[in-house]
């Protein structure tokens, strides 16, 4: 263990107020200097960090359980991850995959391609990020079926640049004043879409997305033989945190399958093993036509891919798509060594066992503050906790803070919990004592 983490300290461990001196002095530098566009949860002055903790410039310690916002996935600074990007460091920093050949690139393409849960021949394109991948296979889809229109659905956020923006919906603001948007972009209702005004629960009714598809949109927006694809997130990340039923993806294959619709599986956040699987779609047995991936793909270097039946990709030539950094030899080498760590390591098998407990315990605490949590859903190391308003959910995840431990507000009202997927037993015990803590106070 490195020395700077003192076993004989416990984590958490918050010696100072928040944020510290030495952290205050980074924040009023970083105020004045950086955009305002910068949406900060809380005054974290993150340091440096091993495994699922963080130590702030004061040397206060976290426990973090957002992963930099689900990115991390081996944890901070796994020494196979260190030692795989310093080595390339050493050999070569850089040279662009999209005119020469890259012999770290194409392996990468080939270790992401034999995870894939598409059927066939897969062939991939690595990104710098999310949106990016996305913006790729939005041109993908168009390109290789010749149809104008995509679907994406309410909730669901795919990113901020402008393709991607357009086919987010999580929240108005992040379309407000960006207008006009992409053209040809539709939107439909998401699974889990109803909230009882009284008592906050979500439910479902499994008919309303495919009705509305199917006889409103469809008969009145758009025929189905003009639809290049629909972009769905097997888990809503930003949108709340939302587990759809196996049977409602299923059943959204089919529609797909008998229009001759791509189906674009967007796996930024919830791939990468973060649900206990490598993907999560693979919860429901559906294989999409693409799949996109990003944040936990590199534990914290900037790569993101999209990956497609090989005809799909076959279709467009030489100039079609490319990026100077987009799979640049360094984050492919941390992209190799992560999912190397995910494999030998048995962070599938972590993910789902520390994700199972996570969920009973929050069940209970959902119990025993039912005037404060109205909702507690998940899978693997994805869950959200759901409350009845926004302001207490503002107050959960600064209070949570304050106590040292890292979550983020995600959706209109929910908390997500999204630790690296190396997160121990002792850790996850820790995270239910601080929240239970926290759930008391905000009462």
């Amino acid at each position: 263990m490195n020395a700077w983490l003192d076993p004989s300290r416990p984590v958490p461990d918050v010696r100072t107020p928040l944020p510290g001196p030495v952290g205050q002095a980074v924040i009023d530098r970083d105020l004045a200097v950086t955009s305002r566009s910068l949406p900060r949860a809380y005054p974290l002055v993150p340091r440096r960090a091993l495994g699922s903790v963080v130590e702030d410039a004061d040397g206060n310690l976290f426990l973090d359980c957002n992963a930099g916002i689900a990115v991390t996935s081996t944890g901070h600074c796994h020494p196979r991850v260190v030692a795989a990007v310093t080595a390339q460091a050493a050999d070569l920093l850089h040279y662009s995959a999209s005119d020469f050949y890259l012999p770290v690139y194409s392996r990468m393409c080939a270790a992401l391609a034999e995870t894939a849960p598409i059927p066939g021949p897969v062939r991939v394109f690595l990104t710098n990020s999310g949106a990016e991948a996305v913006e790729g296979a939005l041109k993908l889809a168009r390109y290789a079926t010749g149809r104008p229109q995509v679907i994406s659905f309410f909730g669901a956020f795919h990113g901020r640049t402008y393709g991607a923006m357009t086919l987010t919906a999580s929240k108005a603001k992040y379309h407000q004043g960006f207008g006009p948007l992409v053209p040809g972009v539709l939107h439909a209702p998401y699974a889990f879409n109803r909230v009882d005004p009284a008592s906050g629960a979500r439910s479902h009714d499994p008919e309303e997305t495919f009705d509305y598809l199917e006889n409103t949109l469809f008969r009145y927006q758009v025929p189905p033989s003009e639809v290049a694809a629909i972009f769905v997130e097997p888990v809503q990340g930003e949108g709340g945190y939302l587990v759809p039923p196996a049977a409602w993806l299923i059943r959204l294959r089919e529609l797909c399958d008998r229009h001759g619709i791509l189906l674009v599986a967007d796996e930024v956040q919830s791939g990468m093993g973060r649900t206990g699987r490598m993907w999560a779609v693979e919860h429901s047995g559906v294989h999409p036509d693409v799949l996109i991936s990003a944040k936990g793909l590199a534990s914290g270097l900037p790569l993101g891919a999209f990956m497609a039946r090989a005809p799909l990709m076959e279709r467009w030539g030489a100039g079609a798509h490319g990026s100077t950094y987009g799979g640049s030899p360094v984050p492919c080498a941390a992209g190799l060594a992560t999912l190397e760590v995910i494999e030998s390591e048995g962070l599938l098998a972590n993910a789902a066992a520390r994700g199972e407990f996570l969920l009973d315990g929050l069940r209970e605490l959902w119990r025993a503050h039912p005037d404060v949590i109205t909702d507690v859903r998940g899978v693997g190391l994805m869950i959200g906790i759901e409350v009845r308003t926004p302001e207490l959910a503002e107050a959960v995840q600064r209070r949570a803070f304050e106590r040292g431990l890292l979550v983020l507000e995600c959706g209109e009202r929910s908390i997500r919990v999204s630790p690296p997927l190396v997160i121990t037993a002792g850790q996850t015990a820790t995270a239910l004592k601080i929240l239970a803590e926290v759930f008391g106070a905000v009462r």
